[in-house]
């Protein structure tokens, strides 16, 4: 596995603050068109306003259109294409748990939108003309109260906050949005492979045994859809479980046996790398 550990092609951006939120208009000649995958450790609520963009999201690829909503999972990869040089408009906010159960209350759990369905599926909501200005305008008082040192700001960006996970999450309830996935279904395929048999010796022969086609042709379509080759997605996943168990208090040892790496020498530069700190400095940084 040495050879998949060295080439990795994945982000892991931790997010610093409780909540963030950006409204944000970009020329697309400034980004990279094909951005690798990336992961956060925090929730994301995404809104689509204008481009010609597409958004892979774990198994799934959605080609966008203005009023669309994503809701990310911490942990789950994603990565935006933006396929010409549009302008390329998005309101982004980023919310860690923390933030999320203490806006929460007994009767209304904020979370729920995020937890009701699978990894990577159903996590797209269209909506209307109307509900897209409403959740802009609210977006950007939310910003303004973030980035404002004025009194009652802090219980203001509350509010805003609060208003928008309750109308996401009521959307959510009553969603029937049923976005076409253009994922590949080998590719798709794979990665529910990956993702069942994480702990197991994973080879382009198993591959190839287990779907009929040639490992070079796996690979290539995979590299072609995701960015990734499959080497080293299985090494990020792996990464991704590793973080859950250090951040569960699991020592480093440990994370590095529950997480299906073999090697404990490979596992420390592998996370490092990905992680841009070694899996000690992660665990006690997440530790209380």
């Amino acid at each position: 596995m040495n050879a998949m550990e060295q080439n990795i092609q994945y982000v892991f951006t931790p997010i610093p603050e409780e909540m963030i939120c950006f409204h944000r208009s970009t020329t697309t000649e400034l980004l990279n068109p094909a951005q690798l995958y990336h992961r956060h450790d925090a929730y994301e609520i995404y809104l689509f306003l204008r481009g010609n963009t597409y958004m892979y999201v774990e198994q799934s690829c959605y080609k966008l259109s203005p009023g669309d909503l994503l809701l990310i999972r911490p942990g789950e990869m994603h990565r935006c294409v933006c396929a010409d040089n549009q302008m390329y408009e998005r309101i982004g906010l980023n919310l860690r748990r923390s933030a999320l159960e203490r806006l929460s209350s007994r009767r209304t759990n904020l979370l729920a939108c995020f937890d009701s369905a699978p990894s990577g599926l159903n996590t797209l909501i269209r909506l209307s003309k109307d509900q897209c200005s409403f959740y802009s305008r609210l977006a950007d008082q939310l910003i303004h109260s973030l980035h404002s040192e004025d009194y009652g700001q802090d219980l203001l960006a509350d509010s805003y906050a609060t208003r928008l996970l309750v109308f996401i999450n009521t959307l959510q309830q009553s969603s029937a949005a049923l976005p076409h996935n253009l994922m590949p279904e080998l590719v798709r395929q794979t990665m529910a492979y990956i993702e069942a048999h994480l702990l197991d010796p994973i080879s382009s022969g198993q591959l190839e045994q287990e779907f009929h086609y040639s490992g070079k042709y796996i690979s290539r379509l995979f590299r072609e859809h995701t960015g990734l080759t499959v080497r080293s997605y299985i090494v990020n996943k792996r990464i991704s479980l590793a973080m859950s168990h250090l951040t569960a208090g699991k020592s480093v040892a440990a994370a590095c046996e529950l997480s299906g790496f073999s090697d404990y020498a490979n596992f420390i530069r592998s996370f490092t790398k990905v992680a841009g700190m070694s899996p000690g400095r992660y665990r006690a940084s997440t530790l209380p």
